[in-house]
């Protein structure tokens, strides 16, 4: 067909150099220079706003990176600082910086001293930072919603505390009702009682601050304690006891109360060293008791179980306290009463 119609070859030929001159030109070409608008572009100054610390300014920049905005601004980054976005992240207008310098800190922890830098804004930021996590029984210093600063010393003291409780009874009271019917120094339960029950708690506490450990006591009542009531004769034995008996049982009563429990030993007028004549100048014999006057003052009337009535009216070098020493008429008296323990009664 070429060889027939050159000039429509010849127009074929001729098109297609010219689409090829049309997309070749700058317009339409990917590796060709850029046209004037997008060089224009490209120069166009950045609105940028860089936040350090609590100052937050917006610059003109023709920077496209942070890394080459900060250098601009002659700020240097140290590995510690803390810059968002990444250096590396490109501008555009409107873009936020946000940098922060590291610090010099010292963290305490379990008696070691830490020289550390870090850009955390707080306590608490630096925890998370270091990956440490506390319990709620550990201390920290200062409070992890405080910033930080330069030189700041963060010091977190790790608690550890043990636990044990224990369950005790609580003895009851005993309530005594005297009773003219029972003979005298006997007695009978009258209501038993309830121990009561009470739970302590003790918890010690160790800090890993070199410390002594710390001992917690808690208390309290978990079952109140019944009293018991216990009824004690004192059916007379003598003439006083029945006619305080008969006055009522009041008066009975006052006698039972002014009981002492004493130790008792016996004596007679002719012992050596004494001259038959007491403290209150009476003849000693029978009845006649010597007792410590601070116990029992000289002049007091005495009721004595196995003895019978008697006066304190003497006293002697070694009677001192709850002891008295009995009066006898005959040694085989005072040999065969010997030494015991006994209770003796005040009748007035």
């Amino acid at each position: 067909m070429i060889e027939r119609d050159h000039t429509g070859a010849t127009y074929v030929a001729s098109s297609v150099l010219a689409l090829g001159l049309i997309f070749a030109s700058p317009a339409y070409g990917a590796s060709a220079a850029e046209t004037p608008a997008v060089q224009a572009a490209a120069t166009q100054a950045l609105s940028v706003s860089l936040t350090t610390g609590s100052s937050n300014v917006a610059f003109s920049t023709h920077a496209r990176t942070v890394s080459a905005f900060l250098q601009e601004r002659g700020i240097a980054v140290a590995p510690d600082d803390y810059v968002v976005p990444s250096l590396d992240s490109e501008l555009e207008d409107g873009s936020q910086i946000v940098f922060r310098p590291a610090v010099a800190l010292e963290l305490r922890a379990g008696g070691e001293r830490i020289a550390l830098r870090s850009a955390a804004p707080t306590v608490a930021a630096l925890l998370a930072e270091r990956g440490i996590a506390l319990s709620v029984s550990d201390e920290i210093s200062p409070a992890v919603d405080a910033p930080l600063r330069a030189g700041s010393v963060v010091t977190i003291v790790r608690v550890s505390s043990e636990t044990s409780t224990t369950l005790s009874a609580i003895a009851p009271a005993v309530h005594r009702r005297f009773d003219s019917k029972l003979a005298l120094g006997s007695s009978r339960v009258a209501v038993a009682g309830v121990p009561g029950l009470r739970e302590t708690t003790v918890r010690i506490e160790r800090r890993d601050d070199g410390s002594r450990p710390r001992t917690l006591t808690f208390s309290r009542v978990v079952r109140e304690p019944r009293a018991k009531v216990l009824e004690v004769g004192i059916a007379p034995h003598l003439p006083e006891f029945a006619d305080a008996a008969r006055a009522g049982l009041g008066a009975a009563v006052r006698i039972a109360n002014n009981a002492l429990h004493v130790m008792a030993t016996a004596y007679t007028a002719g012992c050596y060293g004494c001259s038959g004549i007491t403290a209150m100048g009476m003849r000693a014999g029978h009845g006649i008791v010597a007792v410590d006057p601070n116990v029992i003052p000289l002049g007091t009337k005495l009721y004595v179980p196995g003895y019978g009535r008697a006066v304190a009216g003497d006293t002697g070098g070694a009677i001192h306290g709850r002891r008295i020493d009995l009066g006898f008429n005959s040694l085989a008296e005072a040999l065969q009463f010997g030494r015991r323990e006994i209770t003796v009664y005040v009748l007035h």
